[in-house]
Order: structure tokens, then C-alpha cells, then sequence
């Protein structure tokens, strides 16, 4: 095991997770005049996908931190790894059709982030 892939892996999701978070008011604004409703649910979605990046790359620099070799760390690994590559692939059928460049990017950090990870587990 290499926990430098881990902490590496950790840190991509982790700081895309606070990039989600800081322009959440502007993408809710760009959808233009829709109901509160609407509003409210583009909000929740949207700072859930930051907290849920940011847990997974807290959990994994976590438990690489306490014990890299235990059971419990090697299903977090692997677990981070599959959630982190379902991810990219909704970004891929979703986000990665939007004209808007930091959507095309998920799929990327998502996919390198579990591959950090996968490395880290591997090497």
C-alpha cells in the first residue's frame, strides 16, 4: 500500500467537493426565473454532491491516517473507489453534455481520484 495515492485521491474529491460549494448561489441564479421549489431542490442537489465529495475525501485520508492496512480502511478504499467512478459516469451521461467547462471536469477528477486511490491500494 502507498498512502501517498490515498492522501493524493483524498485531497482531488476533497477540493472539488469546497469547489462545489462556493458558486452555489450563482448556478442556482443562472437557471433564471423558476419556482422556489425548483430553486430549493437545485440548491439541496447541489451542496449535497459538495458535502458527499468532501466525506469521501475526508473518510479516505482518515482512515489512511488511523491504519492504512486494516479491513475497515480497505473497504473504504474500495468503496470510494466504486462510488467515485459511478459518479463520473452520471457526470459523463449528464454534466459532460453541459456547454459549461467545470462540468466537463467530474468525470476527469472523479475518475483520477479513484484511480489514486486504486494505486494507493495496489502499490
Amino acid at each position: 500500500m502507498n498512502p501517498v495515492f490515498f492522501y493524493l485521491g483524498a485531497a482531488f474529491v476533497t477540493l472539488w467537493g469546497v469547489a462545489h460549494l462556493f458558486p452555489t448561489r450563482n448556478v442556482v441564479a443562472d437557471f433564471g426565473d423558476i419556482s422556489t421549489d425548483n430553486r430549493n431542490i437545485i440548491t439541496m442537489e447541489w451542496i449535497v454532491e459538495g458535502v458527499a465529495l468532501i466525506f469521501i475525501g475526508v473518510l479516505v485520508a482518515t482512515v489512511t491516517w488511523v491504519d492504512p492496512t486494516s479491513s475497515v480502511s480497505r473497504a473504504v478504499y474500495w468503496l470510494s473507489v466504486a462510488g467515485l467512478n459511478v459518479l463520473s459516469v452520471v457526470s459523463l451521461l449528464t454534466g459532460f453534455k453541459v456547454n459549461f467547462i467545470p462540468f466537463k471536469l467530474c468525470p476527469l477528477i472523479f475518475t483520477g481520484a479513484s484511480v489514486l486511490i486504486l494505486l494507493g491500494l495496489l502499490l
